[in-house]
């Protein structure tokens, strides 16, 4: 049986169309919602909308099915750009069984529709879900509108003639819900008939059954006439058709064989998986482009160590991690800082300390990626501020790596890795080239090679083994300034630690994007981001600033070395904010390098920051 309730008593038009709408995918980890949420976010973006993406996964590889703990969950927002944040509440909900509503109702806005399975509402599965009773009569009642339908029967029907199993059968049900959203917000369905044509095109069964699912759902929604819901369509925006969608570690990982190719030299990614790092050796493993070589090792320590020894041969040594594996590594990277090597670290942050919450988001490595190494080992430290800039983070995480020989850090995070948004190639011959600073070969030489004398940017060079005349070792211990030979000289660890200090403050007069700000450099209100906060405050500044308010953004990509700008800004403001998905890191670094009252927005709940909670932190510090 279909029911549909509405609980406002009718279909009347919105009195104004929203330029963005928020529609949230839930339902078991093996039920294709992740499936089903990038599917419409694609047409999403054919359609002419931007969009952003927020996908929620389940720590439990085996959760029982039905359960709270293995609900997994697809948020986009889509509509009239620019767009930086995933959106608060959901407009339309999409619930596939009783533990997904159980786990996802708090994220619809009232009035919002909730769409669920009937079928799946069995008094069994309401009980493992911590129901005391069927929710859907409640629900009712409860500022929304309701629109069940016995999916799992629908499919069941469709699925009849092809002879499929049950269990096999339902496997389409996430089709046959994407042919109900599809038809509410009149989505082409040519786009995915096509893409379900290539995707199955070794099974004709699961194609030809796909197929028809999908058609079984928006034929329900015409007999239904979803499409009279007052959640429209929003504006599209005019493009030329090019492009794609992109998650943080698909673009990441784009980037570093990008920057591979316009150094000229090999790279080897050392990486042992860890969630939510690990696609990023998945996606370069499966490109296999020649220029990069992976290499999963049996631990964090060998697989930062392969590739501190990849960039002694010669190579670009790159190793991916995320918080835990972050802290496994802190010898070895100071060992990179003591050789003055290229090495790229990527730490994708999740929440912490410990395993913490290894599927959810939060910004809590920023001390430990500026000082958590034993001496004085300051090294570059660059942010990713959205999935699509994390191709651009990632080259230039590159250049400053190779061209003044030193380990950078690159921080990313767990929702920055798995979100996704428009991005569009750059041509390759408008990026400039990273020019790696190699030494020249020196046989017949009267003197034996100085590693580590300097050129005027303090940088040494890069002398690849096997090179001719430019024997030398080098290891862990102090080496003496120019010869790299062994030493214990204070006087000569002193000066040597200088220099290596000096060198990495030093970039801080030669990075030409190290901050980014919008709005007038000085007034009531300054917010100060970096990383994934980027989205949701630059948004809600922007959205601010059109009504009036007195307030700007200040974004900073290097976190090391910081431009000494940023203190002359944020003197300009009677009030500066730092919101971070932390307990106010950067925050404090700002006080005590700056002094300025920089004062922390600390979030640490394991999603990224929502457009309201932002604005409503901006209206609170005006009016305080």
């Amino acid at each position: 049986m279909t029911v549909i309730t509405y609980n406002d008593g009718g279909l009347e038009p919105a009195a104004q169309l929203p330029s963005t709408v928020v529609v949230r995918f839930c339902g078991d980890s093996g039920d294709g919602v992740q499936l089903a949420g990038n599917r419409f976010t694609s047409d999403a973006v054919l359609g002419g909308s931007d969009v952003v993406t927020f996908p929620e996964f389940p720590a439990e590889i085996r959760a029982p099915a039905g359960s709270r703990a293995g609900v997994s969950a697809f948020q986009v927002r889509f509509g009239e750009g620019p767009l930086g944040s995933h959106g608060d509440a959901a407009d339309v909900l999409v619930a596939l069984n009783p533990a997904a509503l159980a786990t996802n109702i708090q994220h619809i806005a009232p009035g919002g529709i909730v769409i669920v399975d009937q079928g799946a509402f069995t008094p069994r599965a309401v009980a493992q879900a911590g129901y005391a009773a069927d929710p859907l009569d409640a629900l009712d009642e409860a500022g929304v509108r309701l629109v069940a339908v016995d999916m799992t029967a629908a499919t069941l029907e469709a699925t009849r003639p092809f002879g499929v199993k049950r269990s096999g059968a339902l496997k389409a049900r996430n089709f046959l819900a994407l042919g109900l959203v599809y038809s509410m917000f009149g989505h082409d369905e040519a786009g995915i008939l096509e893409w379900i044509g290539r995707k199955f095109a070794a099974d004709v069964l699961s194609r030809d059954a796909n197929r028809v699912v999908f058609r079984a759902g928006t034929a329900l929604a015409e007999a239904l006439e979803l499409a009279a819901f007052d959640v429209v369509r929003p504006a599209a925006v005019e493009h030329d058709g090019a492009g794609r969608t992109v998650t943080g570690n698909e673009a990441l990982s784009l980037g570093l064989m990008t920057a591979a190719a316009l150094a000229g030299r090999h790279m080897v990614v050392g990486a042992y998986p860890i969630t939510p790092a690990s696609d990023i050796l998945h996606f370069l493993a499966r490109e296999r482009d020649p220029g990069v070589t992976t290499f999963q090792a049996e631990d964090e320590i060998a697989a930062v160590g392969a590739a501190i020894g990849a960039s002694y041969a010669g190579a670009i040594g790159v190793t991916a991690t995320s918080g835990p594996g972050l802290a496994l590594k802190s010898e070895s990277i100071g060992l990179a800082v003591a050789l003055e090597l290229p090495l790229v670290v990527v730490d994708v942050q999740r929440a912490g300390p410990s395993t913490g919450m290894p599927t959810r988001t939060e910004q809590g490595d920023l001390d430990i990626a500026l000082a958590g190494r034993s001496g004085e080992a300051p090294l570059p430290v660059i942010a990713a501020r959205s999935p699509a800039d994390c191709f651009d983070a990632a080259i230039e995480a590159v250049r400053i790596a190779v061209e003044h020989m030193t380990p950078v850090i690159l921080l990313s995070d767990a929702a920055l890795a798995v979100s996704s948004e428009p991005w569009r190639a750059p041509d390759f011959d408008s990026l400039a080239p990273i020019r790696p600073p190699l030494a020249q070969a020196q046989a017949g030489a009267d003197q034996p090679f100085q590693p580590f004398v300097r050129d005027a940017r303090q940088v040494r060079r890069w002398a690849p083994p096997g090179t001719p005349g430019l024997q030398h070792r080098i290891g862990g211990l102090e080496k003496a300034d120019g010869s790299g030979a062994i030493s214990y000289d204070g006087a000569n660890h002193e000066a040597m630690t200088s220099l290596r200090a000096g060198k990495v403050a030093a970039l801080g007069e030669r990075l030409d994007d190290a901050y980014d700000l919008a709005g007038e450099r000085q007034g009531r209100l300054l917010l100060v981001t970096w990383g994934g906060a980027f989205g949701a405050v630059r948004e809600a500044v922007s959205a601010c600033r059109r009504r009036g308010l007195d307030v700007s953004h200040l974004d900073l990509r290097w976190l090391n070395p910081l431009d000494e700008e940023i203190g002359a800004i944020m003197r300009g403001f009677d009030r500066v904010v730092v919101p971070e998905q932390n307990r106010g890191q950067l925050a404090e670094r700002l006080r005590a390098r700056f002094l300025v009252d920089a004062r922390p927005l600390s979030q640490m709940q394991g999603r990224p920051f929502g457009l309201g909670e932002i604005q409503r932190a901006i209206t609170g510090a005006l009016v305080s």
